[in-house]
């Protein structure tokens, strides 16, 4: 995920998790909250990736998590 996506693809991967929730307003809350956290991370120093904002990097991560199917136990 070191690349920077477009803005028609970023668009497309956000329609994509809003459209597959089962409830769109934790999957906002989600982004969110990730978003919230990546800033803090990025403030910090702990993150490489600074020409990403925290938004499109949380948008990525979730969309990223929703093509990995869990593993079973």
């Amino acid at each position: 995920m070191t690349r920077q996506h477009s803005t028609r693809e970023l668009f497309w991967r956000m329609e994509s998790l809003i459209s597959n929730a089962q409830n769109r307003y934790l999957t906002t809350a989600r982004i969110a909250f990730r978003a919230k956290q990546r800033h803090f991370d990025d403030f910090e120093g702990l993150l490489e990736e600074s020409d990403v904002k925290p938004v499109q990097r949380a948008i990525n991560e979730l969309y990223e998590e929703q093509l990995t199917p869990e593993l079973l136990p």
